[in-house]
């Protein structure tokens, strides 16, 4: 089995729903995420998943987000904006991306979005 990982960065505020805490109130992060894809079988380049188009998809995932306020954009204007559900919603979107270019060879198996150099949340795969 091969695993990649790229990652990438957006600059986002927020406000945590339903929290006691600080963070109920509005603020910003710089939002670290990396994705790892795997797969068994390397295309007729000897390549698993171009890093390039990687990096691409996942651009384009978190352009959205970029320089927003994520309790604006959805699924976060209904969903807690917390980083559990960032990566959640990050590692869906960009899962459909990877597969459909790889014709399913190729699969996101984790998402890690780090809200600041010493905090991250990652959502793996459940793949059984």
């Amino acid at each position: 089995m091969y695993t990649l990982t790229v990652k990438d960065h957006f600059d986002a505020a927020h406000a945590l729903r339903w929290y006691a805490g600080e963070c109920r109130n509005l603020h910003g992060h710089t939002w670290d995420v990396e994705v790892t894809v795997s797969g068994a079988e390397l295309d007729g380049r000897g390549i698993l998943y171009d890093f390039k188009d990687l990096k691409s998809d996942l651009a384009a995932v978190l352009a959205p987000l970029d320089h927003g306020y994520l309790n604006d954009v959805p699924p976060f204007d209904e969903l807690s904006p917390t980083a559990e559900n960032l990566a959640r919603v990050i590692f869906e979107r960009i899962s459909d991306l990877v597969e459909r270019a790889t014709e399913d060879r190729v699969h996101v198996t984790e998402v890690a979005v780090w809200e600041s150099p010493i905090a991250r949340v990652v959502y793996r795969a459940d793949r059984g």
